[in-house]
């Protein structure tokens, strides 16, 4: 006999014990992993991070479990190894309602401010037509596919690099790189949990799942990305405050990073 309950192994993912919550059968095999006490410096977790497979997900497996998210509470993630493997637990997992405290909006103004005031002034020329003056968050996107559909088909895409799959007890993938505590753009901004709220937002914007995360890396689908110059140039402006490192270390300014993502059902980011 089968009901679906969660195994033991992921029932400790939760407070409550994984109560009421379902998965199907056929998981593969994996392990949980505990953040490491020396690198997160607060002693040992009361309950692990996130589970994680032995082996690289099969195609389809993100977008199955993603399917019973509604009723396993676990939002699945492709973990990306090629920098150094999650085993090794540098995560700092913090709670997900600490991102209630916490905007886009704020976000972008505080680190636009703290960022334009370490620059030359020549170097304002990357963030034209904005300068110095933070234009807050862009409008919303229009819907031009069912974001979870869009989430299944960039799964397929990264599934074919080889990573093994995660899951994490997490009402939303934004709220999973909290849970989890992600340390992707830990050189960029010490604590992960505004930058949660941003992704947040993005969900509701813009349609966006997170898909993929790795030691420095994030990659969320998106539903409705800016298809109109303008409004792609904002939304630049956005990704420049979330992660200078995708311009400054790309095409150099938010202009020619508008061409690159206008109308594109992904966004991929990279901090040095």
């Amino acid at each position: 006999m089968n009901d679906h309950r969660l195994p033991p192994e992921l029932s400790r993912l939760f407070a409550d014990g994984g109560g009421g919550r379902r998965l199907p059968v056929g998981l593969p095999p994996g392990d949980v992993v505990w953040p490491d006490p020396g690198f997160t410096g607060q002693g040992q977790a009361f309950r692990p991070a996130f589970w994680m497979s032995d082996e690289a997900a099969h195609a389809g497996d993100w977008a199955r479990l993603r399917e019973w998210h509604p009723y396993s509470g676990l939002w699945p993630l492709l973990l990306d190894e090629s920098a150094q493997p999650w085993a090794i637990g540098q995560i700092v997992p913090d709670e997900p309602r600490q991102i209630d405290h916490f905007t886009a909006e704020g976000f972008m103004t505080e680190v636009w401010m703290e960022w334009v005031a370490q620059m030359p002034q020549e170097a304002l020329d990357e963030l034209e037509p904005y300068g110095a003056i933070c234009p807050g968050p862009a409008p919303p996107g229009t819907l031009r596919a069912d974001p979870e559909a869009v989430a299944d088909w960039l799964a397929g895409e990264l599934a074919v690099k080889g990573m093994p799959l995660g899951l994490v007890a997490a009402p939303s993938g934004a709220d999973a790189l909290a849970v989890m505590g992600w340390q992707g753009a830990l050189h960029h901004n010490e604590w992960m949990v505004p930058m949660a709220a941003v992704v947040r937002s993005w969900e509701e914007r813009f349609g966006a799942r997170v898909v993929s995360v790795g030691f420095n890396t994030l990659d969320v689908s998106v539903a409705a990305p800016p298809v109109e110059p303008e409004h792609a140039l904002h939304v630049a402006a956005e990704h420049w405050a979330f992660c200078p490192d995708n311009v400054v270390q790309g095409p150099g300014d938010l202009q020619s990073y508008a061409e690159q993502i206008i109308g594109e059902p992904a966004w991929s980011f990279w901090w040095d």
